[in-house]
């Protein structure tokens, strides 16, 4: 009862819109159930051309979401959850399940061999299936069974999509496609910079590819801190028209919310002056939840006793206050909730609804302590679209 009173107070301090869903969210749906009734409707030629259409458009979302990304998604979300569930509880008697939906992709493949867009569906689902036999645990502790399921699928996504590559270079949807196979338990230090650079310059307004190669090359993947940082500055030479200091924000985004050594060894200024620029150039409430969420959950709560990271977190964290105060208007509560868990992308929701109420009071939260002065001193916070206001509750 205290918890939901506490809750009840802070939503009479703070009014702030909280749309459900919200646009970003209301548009992913849209393409992502584009994708699943298409297949299940059998409709693989309308599909595909949907999905190159998309693709030769490098047409993003709002959030800045790949269109065709969130189609083809879509387009294997049966066959990759009926896999995902046949693996959780794995018997002889579920084993045909984990076979029957890729093997009916397969045959859809044969019967469009020179069509990318089917080639993608098809090797997407291979990886998210393989990723499903490895699970996030460290190597050591993956049965060699799994293992083995974890290869075998990516060296098939390897054959499907390694002839698209040289045929189709000008495509994002299949330079992200190698990227994710690539990712695998076959990449390779320098294939992978390399394939990430390629799909940034592809598209650089999508800035997923940036975070993504960031992660993998920590050491724990592909790269070295030294070639992080490198790749960062690169970047953001690279998208310097679209992102000012931003590229090199993006590319350190992720891998510093992960490892103690590179957030050590972040170069704050120049990561700070690429959230600000992120912001001018991109000043959409879908960006300014990202980032606020980001400084205060994901790096916020991430202290882990390195003197060195915690310091850099510190400052990193106090940059909430001014996305919140210059940019906030409408509050996205999943981005909150994905950002307390550090947007891990295999993190499995039992409950959505919990699941975004959680966020929702986290932002609530931090949003009451950054404006404890205003709020004791009487007054309410109203969330407009030029951002908060204080008025006399």
């Amino acid at each position: 009862m205290a918890r939901r009173l506490n809750i009840q107070n802070l939503q009479e301090q703070l009014c702030i819109h909280c749309p459900d869903p919200t646009a970003e969210e209301r548009l992913r749906d849209t393409n992502q159930e584009l994708g699943q009734k298409m297949v299940r409707q059998e409709n693989w030629q309308e599909l595909a051309q949907i999905i190159r259409t998309a693709d030769a458009a490098r047409s993003l979302t709002p959030g800045s979401m790949p269109v065709a990304e969130l189609i083809s998604y879509g387009a294997r979300a049966d066959v990759v959850t009926a896999a995902e569930h046949a693996i959780s509880e794995i018997e002889e008697k579920s084993s045909r399940a984990l076979l029957d939906g890729i093997e009916d992709f397969e045959h859809v493949l044969e019967a469009s061999p020179d069509d990318y867009a089917v080639a993608c569906i098809v090797a997407q689902a291979h990886i998210d299936i393989g990723w499903a036999w490895r699970g996030n645990g460290w190597d050591m502790e993956v049965a060699p069974r799994n293992r083995d399921a974890f290869a075998a699928h990516f060296e098939r996504a390897s054959e499907i999509i390694a002839p698209f590559v040289e045929r189709y270079p000008d495509s994002p949807l299949v330079a992200a496609t190698h990227c994710a196979q690539v990712s695998g338990p076959i990449g390779k230090k320098n294939d992978v910079a390399d394939k990430y650079e390629h799909l940034i310059d592809l598209n650089p307004n999508n800035p997923r590819p940036m975070r993504a190669m960031g992660n993998h090359l920590l050491p724990r993947w592909f790269g070295s801190y030294d070639q992080l940082e490198l790749e960062a500055r690169r970047t953001a030479a690279r998208t310097e028209h679209i992102w000012g200091a931003g590229g090199y924000t993006w590319v350190q985004f992720d891998a510093i919310s992960c490892d103690d050594t590179a957030c050590a060894n972040l170069d704050l200024p120049f990561f700070i002056d690429g959230l600000r620029d992120i912001l001018t150039r991109r000043p959409n409430a879908y960006t300014a939840n990202l980032l606020a969420a980001y400084c205060a959950n994901t790096i916020g709560q991430g202290y882990s006793g390195n003197d060195e990271a915690d310091h850099v977190r510190a400052q990193i964290s106090d940059c909430t206050e001014w996305i919140v105060r210059e940019y906030l208007t409408e509050l996205h509560p999943m981005i909150w909730a994905h950002a307390a868990h550090g947007f891990d992308n295999n993190i499995r929701i039992r409950s959505p609804h919990k699941f975004a109420a959680s966020g929702r009071e986290d932002a609530l939260r931090i949003m009451a302590s950054l404006f404890k002065s205003e709020i004791a001193a009487g007054n309410r916070i109203v969330f407009t679209d030029k951002g908060p206001r204080a008025t006399i509750a």
